[in-house]
């Protein structure tokens, strides 16, 4: 079966690049209209965002065709980067201080997943915490350094962050200085904020949480969230539903995925890391030229009408 999955990848790789070709031959035949508004926006501008592709096991993949809109018109690809096991990816991962003790059972876990990235991978390893990002590791390619730079967090209420996007915010400008690519973060948060009063805690009220998504789709960083509570979130089922809310968002706006287990702690992160880590075996890093260059925020949407495969990717980027 790892077998056939490798062959479909590589499948996948090699039909992509022939439908790009076919997909810039097919671009410079466009209609006038379209071809004239591009030229007067200007040359373009290169943007990479991530995309996950998902493959049925039994799909036979001898032509897969992928296109990308921008503000509802086709946008040029590039490239697509990094699809694949061996694929380098630029990761940090993020803990909250203040979750129940229990998460300090995942380390372990969280750790071992880290040693098995692929080589030439870069992690940084942060601790959300009252006042800053408490950056434990910066970025490094020494996996096994990260992994052992893990650490339990506190479980102390007094550390609470009380907003984890502000923190969000903060790893996601470090990523400034790495390479272009495959990039993500890995969030185990509780996803609540509640620094301006719990009607902030909402997932359309919170201010940070949009700053986050803006920063992130800036970056062309997906976020994953591992969702475990604070004593604080446990105690008000409400809280716990914009919390987990908060965090659906955030990954759905970014490419990314979030992992529940009920409302209350995780029995275990094995099945959240399993899942994540086929997620990140499948993301790769979509390159396209843009033509719309103003500011603001710009739609995106990406497509394969290739049966069997779907496609997930951020619902936009701030330029």
């Amino acid at each position: 079966m790892k077998t056939l999955r490798r062959l479909h990848l590589i499948a996948l790789q090699l039909s992509i690049t022939i439908v790009f070709a076919l997909f810039c031959a097919t671009a410079f035949g466009q209609p006038q209209s379209i071809a004239a508004n591009a030229e007067s926006r200007g040359p373009g501008k290169p943007v990479t965002v991530p995309v996950t592709i998902r493959v049925k096991e039994e799909t036979e993949l001898q032509n897969i065709d992928l296109s990308i809109h921008e503000d509802g018109e086709p946008q040029t690809i590039i490239s697509l980067r990094g699809i694949g096991t061996s694929t380098p990816i630029t990761l940090a991962v993020l803990i909250q201080e203040d979750l129940v003790p229990s998460v300090g059972n995942e380390i372990k876990d969280l750790a071992d997943f880290i040693r098995q990235m692929p080589k030439g991978s870069r992690v940084m390893v942060g601790y959300l915490r009252t006042g800053s990002l408490q950056v434990k590791l910066r970025f490094t390619t020494d996996l096994e350094k990260a992994a052992s730079s893990l650490r339990p967090p506190t479980g102390f209420a007094s550390s609470s962050p009380y907003n984890p996007y502000v923190e969000v915010i903060e790893a996601l400008r470090r990523f400034d200085g790495q390479p272009l690519g495959r990039r993500a973060i890995l969030l185990v948060s509780d996803g609540l904020d509640i620094s301006r009063g719990v009607d902030s805690s909402s997932p359309t009220q919170s201010v940070d949480l949009q700053r986050a998504v803006n920063e992130s789709q800036r970056r062309g960083v997906a976020i994953y969230g591992f969702y475990a509570p604070t004593i604080v979130a446990a105690a008000n089922p409400a809280l716990v539903s914009n919390a987990q809310s908060s965090l659906l968002r955030l990954s759905d706006e970014t490419g990314g995925l979030a992992f529940f287990q009920g409302t209350g702690p995780p029995v275990s992160f094995r099945p959240f890391i399993r899942e994540l880590d086929t997620s990140l075996q499948n993301q790769a890093a979509l390159t396209f030229l843009s033509t719309h260059l103003s500011k603001g925020f710009h739609k995106i949407e990406v497509k394969s009408s290739t049966p069997g495969v779907r496609v997930a990717y951020p619902s936009g980027y701030v330029r």
